[in-house]
């Protein structure tokens, strides 16, 4: 066969770079938005912050419509998008003709004189720092506080020295002379140092050293240090039977006994150099108006942005080569600006649209959740479910039952004999009630739970029961039974 030409004419589907800049915004978190908002302002000169809001910016339309209404030409928009967007694109297409939106916001540019900044929390001290800095000052002689602080390193992450005294004993080079009683005694001026519990080699040690440590006329604290030390797996299974037969006490000495245990901290070492706690700007808030309820767009998480118009008045007047790159710079700018601007109509309109759907969860709580998956939005909204897919991942609303993620609103569920589903979040609440009112001296089994459920009409398998239960880190039923 002889080599050939052939023209052939296919189609295919292109995303451009608009459209890509805004399937990647919408599928961003606030936070990670912010960032790649500030990145853009530092890199396009035609882009910049604005604190002001005139007539006919972004915040002042959107956040005031209900999810629900939206202009003609968004609708075209979006029937236009899905359209182009069956092959899984995800995201509404825009226009590339340009427009100049302010989106409303916090967002300040790096050289506004009056930004403030927020106080950043003091750096905790770690667990090696503390126990370094009370070796400092106790009077013990260097050597010994050379040895001490070496097992202070050797300290896992929760407290406790995992490696074996021996085992150490035979690393260390024989010319510094350390032997086992010296690791032996330095271990026992460590866990004396001022936070009891630490340096424990197991479980029973640490709360054994944490029960010493209280005053010797504390009621029962000799019981309770006999059962971290001889009985802890006896104490871990509830076998109170057992232990009271071991130990010869009564039902009061030992539910005393087991007051103080779980006391304790079983992690001594988790109290330093903790981390400060993420925090998430909801991107909408919930409210109830007029007996409805309604979303609307949270304005501290929506940069606020312009074209800069001096730099666009000089890109009017000039007609040289060199003002190739301002005009590209420009169009990217009003690509930016506008895909900011749908990202939030979609966010809120999924929103919205999840309001409407979860209305007996913001009366009534998880117990009021109903069955939901992204197909029902999907369908309600117009929309490719990975367009509503991507509007809920690390999206939140603030209501007034707290912050929730967008996804929490999703679940499958389970049909009742009724003929109706219950959701899988409704019977999380179900057995948390259940087992929140049971008799702590005979809890309730996940078997019988099953039988108080079908008798409401929900039919749940005894292991659907112990799944939900495990997560929702509920004990089984022998580690929730008390004296």
């Amino acid at each position: 066969m002889k080599p050939a030409l052939q023209l052939r004419l296919s189609q295919q589907l292109t995303l451009t770079p608009q459209l890509q800049q805004a399937i990647r915004l919408l599928q961003l978190s606030t936070y990670d938005m912010h960032q790649e908002v500030a990145r853009l302002l530092e890199e396009n000169p035609m882009l910049e912050s604005s604190d002001e809001s005139g007539a006919g910016t972004f915040t002042a339309e959107a956040s005031s419509l209900p999810a629900h209404s939206s202009t003609e030409a968004e609708e075209a928009r979006t029937t236009n998008s899905e359209e182009r967007g069956e092959n899984d694109t995800g995201a509404d297409a825009f226009d590339s003709e340009p427009v100049d939106w302010n989106t409303g916001g916090v967002m300040r540019s790096a050289d506004d004189e009056d930004e403030s900044y927020p106080e950043q929390a003091a750096e905790q001290t770690s667990l090696r720092e503390h126990l370094h800095s009370q070796l400092t000052t106790s009077s013990i002689d260097d050597k010994d506080r050379k040895v001490v602080g070496m097992l202070v390193d050797a300290l896992d992450e929760n407290g406790y020295l995992a490696q074996d005294l021996q085992e150490l004993a035979d690393l260390l080079p024989d010319e510094l002379e350390i032997t086992l009683d010296d690791l032996e005694t330095a271990l026992v001026q460590l866990q004396h140092l001022d936070q009891p519990g630490l340096g424990a080699r197991n479980l029973g040690e640490c709360l054994a050293l944490q029960l010493k440590a209280m005053p010797e006329d504390t009621p029962q604290r000799d019981l309770a240090v006999r059962l971290v030390s001889q009985h802890i797996d006896l104490v871990a299974a509830h076998d109170f039977s057992k232990i009271k037969k071991l130990l010869r006490c009564t039902d009061d000495e030992l539910r005393t006994a087991q007051q103080l245990i779980t006391g304790l901290n079983p992690k001594p070492g988790t109290e330093f150099g903790q981390s400060v706690a993420d925090y998430v700007v909801p991107d909408v808030i919930v409210e109830k108006h007029k007996n409805r309820w309604r979303a609307r767009l949270n304005a501290e998480a929506m940069p606020k942005l312009r074209v800069n118009q001096i730099y666009a008045n000089i890109l009017q007047q000039r007609s040289d080569k060199n003002s190739s790159q301002l005009a590209v710079q420009l169009q990217e700018a009003k690509w930016l600006i506008k895909n900011l601007e749908q990202r939030f109509e979609t966010i809120l309109r999924v929103a919205q649209a999840i309001v409407e759907r979860q209305e007996k969860f913001f009366e009534h709580g998880e117990i009021g959740m109903r069955p939901l998956v992204l197909r029902e939005i999907a369908d309600q909204l117009e929309l490719h479910e990975s367009t509503i897919s991507r509007s809920t991942t690390q999206k939140f609303m603030l209501t007034p039952r707290g912050i929730y993620e967008f996804k929490h609103f999703f679940g499958s569920g389970l049909a009742t004999e009724s003929g109706g589903t219950c959701s899988s979040a409704a019977i999380r609440e179900l057995i948390k009630q259940l087992v929140n009112a049971e008799d702590a001296h005979k809890p309730l089994t996940d078997s019988r739970m099953a039988e108080i459920l079908a008798q409401q009409g929900i039919v749940v398998a005894r292991r659907t029961i112990a799944k939900y239960r495990e997560s929702m880190r509920i004990l089984p039923v022998n580690l929730r039974k008390s004296l």
